[in-house]
């Protein structure tokens, strides 16, 4: 018998800690799994997939819209935010409940309430200590907010997708992924968005021509963007609006901004504290994220850390493949690294972003000579709707062996084509590939297979 109460003990049920439970379990281990909110993680119940559904019910707003160029009468149309909410969360209790089957059919114990290791081998459940041959922590990331004044008033990417009513005005403070993607959906439900951010575009760290055209095409929809500016201060006045204090980004006072919401997207921090991580010796960085090896591996023998608790790469299907790649190094005998080169990614923005692959900016510095193919049009729909919406293709090629390195795109249904493009990139496929492609018309997606003149190195 065991000297261990289980041979695999994890901490948090999201989306990596559910993913490496089920594979061991099935692999014959004994795991338990121990959550303190509900099972399903950021992903599932506070990010990915609640987000997507409220994005997916603010399109409805355009698709009418666009409606009467197609020959289509349609009466006024009303929107119930209560009444998506609502269905939201039904089909977060139905996902959460699914989870919690998928766990239980694969034999692991799920344990509710707040997990903390204990000491190598040992974690501490309320009054319990349990022993576990091997822990892994997967407690994933936390909105975080600056230390302003007033900074109590302002709510997160949590509180949004359970806003009790919509707003008339509502700042967003941030310029990733998460501020663009509400920016765009509360827009589209009528609410009027002011986007502050402290860089010259949204979307720092995607490619160049990606960021421009988003910003571009924000701005034609209506909402504002106040690039290089930051908040100093909130403050709530005797009508409820909130007055934002405003800093140039040269450090003069601005002029103050008042909003009925204020919501901050200004980035996510690893959720480390507080779970024992110090006292047991496991090395942190110094925003809280566990340090691993490229095994998954902490500083402390036996336990390991996946996900974004990491903050290597904080993406629900790369926490999903590190879990997998854990798993097979434990228990079958098959020890793997994760390679997070060739992640693609989407921005469910409106329009939406989604690329894979090198930037022309990081190709350039890291290969020097690449070929660029970029293309700016018009989609088919809109040549009835009038809509002055452009879709953004473009091609990083390496000069030397013609490899295509890297996709990046604006417009509808960019996440649905760059992922099939993913497979295409990690497969090797050559310029020479892409253009020996039989596209299908008419689509956007055909452009891929048609661009044919490179951009003069003049343009850059």
């Amino acid at each position: 018998m065991s000297e261990f109460d289980y041979d695999l003990f994890i901490v948090g049920a999201g989306s990596a800690g559910v993913r490496a439970g089920r594979l061991a379990a099935t692999s014959g281990a004994r795991v338990a799994i121990a959550e303190e909110r509900r099972v399903g993680g950021t992903c599932v119940l506070r990010g990915c997939v609640p987000k997507k559904l409220l994005v997916i019910g603010s399109h409805f707003a355009e698709d009418f819209a666009d409606a009467p160029a197609y020959g289509w009468t349609v009466p006024t149309p009303s929107f119930d935010w209560p009444r998506l909410i609502a269905a939201k969360n039904r089909e977060l209790d139905r996902l959460h409940g699914i989870y919690r089957r998928l766990l239980s059919d694969a034999g692991v114990t799920v344990l509710e309430g707040r997990a903390k290791l204990a000491g190598p081998g040992r974690i501490g459940l309320g009054s319990r200590t349990i022993s576990a041959e091997r822990i892994i922590v997967a407690t994933g990331g936390w909105p975080v907010l600056p230390d302003i004044p007033g900074i109590g008033h302002a709510i997160t990417s949590n509180e949004a997708l359970d806003l009790p009513a919509l707003p008339k005005r509502l700042a967003i403070v941030g310029g990733g992924y998460i501020a663009v993607e509400f920016a765009g959906l509360f827009n589209a439900l009528g609410v009027e968005v002011t986007l502050f951010t402290r860089g010259d575009l949204p979307l720092r760290g995607f490619d160049e021509d990606v960021r421009l055209t988003l910003a571009e095409e924000m701005a034609k929809k209506g909402i504002a963007i106040r690039s290089r500016t930051r908040v100093s201060a909130i403050e709530r006045g005797g009508d409820g609006t909130l007055r934002l204090d405003l800093v140039d980004q040269d450090g003069s006072a601005g002029r103050a901004f008042e909003a009925d919401c204020v919501l901050y997207a200004t980035g996510r921090h690893p959720n480390s504290r507080g779970i024992g991580l110090e006292e047991t010796g496991v090395a942190v960085d110094e925003l809280g994220a566990i340090r691993v090896d490229e095994f998954s591996q902490t500083s402390v023998p036996g336990i390991f850390a996946l996900g974004d608790v990491t903050n290597r790469m904080a993406l629900t299907p790369v926490a999903l493949a590190e879990a997998r790649c854990l798993i097979e190094g434990l228990y079958h005998g098959r020890p793997r690294a994760m390679d997070y080169s060739l992640v693609p990614s989407a921005v469910f923005s409106q329009p939406a972003v989604a690329t894979v692959g090198l930037g022309e900016a990081a190709a350039r510095q890291r290969w020097g000579e690449v070929d660029i193919y970029v293309t700016w049009f018009r989609s088919l729909r809109h040549t009835l709707t009038g809509r002055d919406e452009q879709v953004m293709m473009k091609l990083v090629v390496k000069r030397d062996d013609q490899r295509v390195v890297g996709c990046h795109m604006v417009g509808a249904e960019a996440p649905e084509i760059v992922q099939g493009l993913a497979v295409a990139l990690t497969a090797g496929a050559t310029k020479k590939d892409f253009d020996a492609t039989i596209g299908i018309h008419p689509t956007v997606a055909e452009e891929w297979v048609t661009l044919r003149e490179k951009r003069p190195e003049t343009s850059l």
